[in-house]
């Protein structure tokens, strides 16, 4: 089975959505037991296996996992920056599953120029930054690509609390939108927010 990770955010002791976390790991590794033609492992909870009151100052929790958890590491974080985007273009981007193998994200990192990250389009459809979920600011509503290339824990939870709305994201739309913001499980929603209008290299 490939190897797999979720990142889990700690800070003041206490580990960040474990629930969803917990929900998208074991979906992750019951869809990859059964492609390869293993039975479906027993449901397993990252609270087991990690300990969030040892560090008080933002932690970055990695969970290396295949059928088994197989690693847990712990890491001071601190938000990139990010002020400038670039849209590029592959079609072939597949990252269904958050994988330790980043090599769709890293081969598109690499083609953001003088921008700071990219937004990955997929047929003509916004979906992720290298990093990160997005959302899109117009008439009100904050909208998420329908159909992101990682469906990120923040993202759900967001959705489900009514937050963000699913859509789908022309990039020869992308004019119409005032704001865009870029989350995932480390970075909360509203912490890197920019104006698109001044934050794409187009």
């Amino acid at each position: 089975m490939y190897r797999f990770i979720e990142t889990i955010r700690i800070e003041n002791g206490m580990a960040e959505n474990l629930a969803a976390h917990n929900r998208r790991m074991n979906d992750t590794r019951k869809a990859n037991s059964l492609s390869v033609g293993e039975s479906v492992p027993d449901y397993i909870k990252i609270e087991d296996y990690i300990s969030p009151s040892e560090y008080k100052e933002l932690t970055r929790c990695r969970v290396v996992y295949s059928s088994k958890i197989e690693q847990i590491e712990y890491f001071p974080y601190k938000v990139r920056t990010v002020r400038t985007l670039c849209l590029v273009e592959d079609n072939e981007a597949d990252y269904t599953f958050k994988s330790a193998d980043r090599t769709v994200l890293d081969r598109n990192f690499l083609k953001r120029g003088d921008a700071d990250d990219v937004v990955i389009v997929r047929n003509g459809l916004l979906t992720d930054t290298s990093i990160a979920n997005i959302a899109l600011f117009r008439s009100g509503n904050w909208y998420t690509p329908r159909i992101p290339l990682l469906k990120g824990t923040r993202r759900r939870s967001l959705l489900d609390a009514g937050l963000i709305v699913e859509a789908d994201i022309k990039s020869a739309d992308l004019y119409l939108y005032d704001k865009i913001c870029i989350f995932n499980a480390m970075i909360p929603f509203g912490e890197i927010e920019l104006n698109v209008e001044y934050s794409f290299s187009l």
